[in-house]
């Protein structure tokens, strides 16, 4: 589990699979297009991390900021689980690939 793409990839189907059932509970097309969207930059940068390609890190750390941005803010304002939860998520593909980044560079 100490492998940076399977974390990737666990993190591309926590969020892709969370927007799909945030859609399928409130038909949310802003859930599933940002779940969706989320998922498919980790896993892209799963994928590129996996095949030793150039900027896998980068759009993991990608995804990351973007899932921080949206979630941080509710998580406080709301103080409810589910921001919370993505925020947990977030901070850790923040520290995870931003510490890897911070190596490679």
């Amino acid at each position: 589990m100490d492998d940076p793409s399977t974390q990737a990839f666990l993190l591309a189907a926590l969020t892709a699979g969370g927007g799909i059932t945030g859609y399928a509970r409130t038909r949310s097309i802003p859930s599933i297009a940002a779940g969706v969207t989320v998922g498919a930059l980790y896993g892209l940068g799963g994928l590129r991390i996996r095949n030793r390609q150039a900027y896998g890190l980068e759009f993991a750390l990608a995804a990351s900021v973007l899932l921080a941005g949206s979630s941080f803010p509710r998580a406080v304002k709301t103080m409810k689980p589910l921001p919370i939860g993505l925020s947990v998520v977030a901070a850790f593909g923040l520290y995870r690939f931003g510490m890897l980044w911070r190596a490679q560079v």
